[in-house]
């Protein structure tokens, strides 16, 4: 039986953790090693991609990839967990807010931000879940991170009530909280708020389109079809430039030896990463130049004559 390896988008549903989809996934396509790219909350649905097999030594990277988000925003209400799952902590009617003040608002949140993480989240400190230490009704100190939002799109608002709402997509960095994002919005107009609801839209460059569902899994699992819903390595990590090896020097690749300058067909850079190929098309992996080099080096091989890296 071939292998398994490459990454199936999933699209998560609400009410499952994104532990509850890693375990679903093994035991219906046997495969023991899957990992996830992102958490998501259980009542958040959404694109979940999952590496399989040796392409979960992928999730390093793709994780680290940016995130769209579709989000609704609701003004007048706060909770303690920053979305209204959580406990109502304060209200106040918002009905004097104006589309004018809420966009502007909105907008100057682009760019490069801070954000303290919120209690009910996976963020350890001193060893502890934050939100373990929240459900004791325990409050700490959190650092701020600096976290980047690239874009905002405002899709719908419905003003002039006293909950105020806001469609809007947003594109960020790993480890934007979306739910935080909403309360500094409301905090910047001087009214509580809080996230309404959310939708990861793509996740590793993977939109709903690309993902999924779990039903489809179980029947292209019971078709032996499960090879055809896996997005092969190097086309999951088809953002990088790739470099091909004229055929004597395929074999340091191979071996681990460092590939010349001379046997590439562009000039590699220190440090960045590189899908590299032999002229037949054939993926070796992921290459690099370390400091100081004058060859490329093996980081990720996924040849399966190649020795684990």
């Amino acid at each position: 039986m071939t292998e398994l390896q490459g990454v199936l988008p999933v699209w998560k549903p609400e009410g499952w953790t994104s532990h509850d989809v890693v375990a679903k996934v093994r035991g219906v396509i046997r495969e023991r090693r899957i990992g996830h790219t992102g958490t998501l909350d259980p009542q958040v649905t959404g694109v979940l991609p999952l590496c399989v097999g040796k392409a979960t030594r992928l999730v390093e990277y793709l994780q680290e990839l940016p995130k769209q988000y579709e989000c609704v925003l609701r003004f007048g209400v706060a909770t303690d967990t920053e979305d209204m799952s959580g406990a109502v902590l304060e209200r106040k009617d918002a009905s004097f807010l104006t589309e004018e003040d809420v966009r502007r608002v909105i907008q100057s949140f682009i760019g490069e931000i801070e954000q303290v993480p919120p209690m009910y989240s996976a963020v350890k400190v001193d060893g502890k879940r934050l939100y373990e230490l929240a459900r004791e009704g325990k409050t700490v100190k959190r650092q701020s991170r600096r976290v980047t939002v690239y874009e905002i799109d405002i899709l719908d608002m419905n003003m002039g009530t006293s909950e105020p709402t806001v469609h809007f997509r947003a594109t960020c960095s790993k480890g934007t909280y979306i739910r935080t994002l909403c309360v500094d919005i409301g905090r910047s107009l001087h009214v509580p708020s809080t996230m309404d609801s959310l939708i990861r839209t793509m996740s590793a460059h993977y939109k709903k389109e690309h993902c999924f569902t779990i039903e489809e899994i179980q029947h292209k699992a019971s078709q032996g079809d499960v090879h055809s819903m896996l997005i092969p390595v190097d086309e999951a990590m088809s953002y990088l430039p790739e470099i091909t090896i004229m055929d004597e020097f395929a074999h340091y690749a191979t071996q681990g030896r460092g590939i010349p300058f001379r046997a590439c067909s562009c000039q590699p850079l220190t440090n960045q990463l590189y899908r590299l190929y032999d002229v037949r098309g054939l993926f070796y992996g992921l290459f690099h130049v370390p400091d100081g080099e004058r060859a490329l080096r093996p980081v990720k091989v996924f040849l399966p004559s190649l020795d684990e890296k």
